[in-house]
């Protein structure tokens, strides 16, 4: 295992606590327990993003640009 499969999977692992914790903070019962799942989501998604720049950093995590046309069309698709 290389360091661009440990980056993934943190990142992987990363998204996951993130799903967590959104969903304790959906699902809280009291505004203390609320906050504290929404703090916890805040810092998982600063990190998340930190592991998402490094690897994009080093053309780990390359994005590709949305054509155009087919946004368009997208948009048009379900806009009527």
């Amino acid at each position: 295992m290389d360091d661009r499969d440990l980056m993934e999977n943190m990142l992987l692992l990363e998204k996951g606590v993130c799903d967590l914790f959104m969903h304790g903070a959906i699902e809280s019962s009291t505004a203390n327990v609320h906050q504290t799942f929404s703090d916890s989501l805040n810092t998982a998604l600063r990190m998340q993003e930190q592991i998402y720049s490094k690897m994009e950093a080093r053309g780990w995590y390359q994005t590709q640009q949305a054509d155009q046309s087919k946004m368009n069309s997208l948009k048009m698709k379900y806009s009527s």
